[in-house]
């Protein structure tokens, strides 16, 4: 175990689905003081038989916490969030683990708990729920988006990528929550659209049978998410509408070009459609970093600090360090060459 200030860090989950039930396994794993709690009895009964520490109130939970994580369904946090916020001190790091960044940002602001709380959204998953659902491993080298406070107060954000970087192995991508949601739209939650059209597609088809008799790795691969419970899919995409709407034409005009080049038997644009397709595929493990070591001071305006992180997220970087001393933070990243 890292002898870091990190591991001293008394921490709490509130609602242990399988993000939760994640982030609660893999702190236990790290030997953290902490504690789950979920609405449902039967999820904390199985906690507790898996050796998890589980408190049977929410305000038993977060009391004396340094750390909050706030899981559950994107429509219970803001209600969520002012509990927590309520039981606990007012050094008390809050962040949460939604799909949407906008909505609970303004919530916190408006409610005065920005300077606590750091919106946050762990880029990782499957189409399994629950705490049973729960991998301690499933965040090695994810990309975890967090929202520094836009009025400077940033030692909170410190907190968390640390603490994320150390414990969870992530990658930690700071960004705004309108280019966060604008960005997921297109990259998260459009894609669960897509795989649940072709399934649903394959559904009504009246060679169903036949269809699911011959599915291999490209059909299996495009509809995996649409295994995600129905529920929580429709929950995320009403909480990002706007963003997803707007993504969801550029898709409609990539589909219209297709069919296009496909009806009129153009093969060149057919190809150069899907050669852009290609191109984008192949950067996704592809694409060269450079390392980059910024410091700031620790203490005082933090307007330079705040403008590196938001710059290195929107061009797709990411922190893979942070580190504090009496004076200093310190920076390291990887951003496209």
């Amino acid at each position: 175990m890292l002898d870091t200030g990190v591991y001293g860090l008394k921490v709490a989950v509130a609602g242990t689905g399988l993000i939760g039930g994640s982030i609660l396994l893999r702190l236990r794993e790290a030997g953290l003081d902490v504690r789950g709690w979920d609405p449902d009895p039967g999820t904390r009964d199985h906690g507790r038989q898996q050796g998890l520490a589980f408190a049977d109130t929410l305000t038993e939970a977060v009391r004396d916490r340094d750390v909050v994580f706030l899981g559950g369904p994107l429509s219970s946090l803001p209600d969520t969030l002012i509990k927590v916020a309520k039981s606990t001190g007012d050094d008390c790091v809050i962040t949460d683990v939604g799909s949407t960044k906008s909505t609970v940002a303004a919530f916190a602001l408006g409610n005065g708990l920005a300077h606590r709380f750091v919106p946050g959204h762990p880029m990782a998953g499957t189409e399994r729920a629950g705490l049973a659902a729960a991998i301690p491993a499933l965040f090695d080298g994810a990309a975890w988006v967090l929202c520094p406070a836009p009025d400077g107060l940033i030692s909170q954000f410190r907190t968390l990528a640390t603490l994320i970087i150390e414990v969870f192995r992530a990658r930690i991508v700071p960004m705004t929550p309108p280019v966060h949601d604008s960005v997921v739209a297109l990259s998260s939650h459009i894609p669960h659209v897509l795989a649940g059209s072709l399934a649903g597609a394959a559904a009504r088809s009246p060679v169903s049978d036949a269809i699911i008799g011959l599915a291999a790795g490209s059909f299996r691969d495009g509809t995996r998410v649409a295994g995600t419970p129905s529920r929580r899919t429709a929950d995320m995409l009403i909480n990002n509408r706007e963003f997803v709407l707007n993504q969801m034409e550029l898709v409609d005009r990539f589909l219209a070009d297709l069919r296009a080049a496909l009806r009129d038997d153009d093969v060149e644009a057919l190809t150069g459609h899907l050669g852009e397709s290609r191109s984008l595929r192949e950067s996704l493990s592809s694409r060269p970093m450079q390392p980059v070591t910024r410091q700031f001071p620790r203490f005082g305006p933090a307007s330079a600090e705040l403008d590196f992180l938001l710059r290195l997220g929107e061009s797709g970087g990411h922190l893979d360090g942070c580190s504090t001393d009496d004076s200093t933070v310190t920076y390291t990243a990887l951003r496209p060459a």
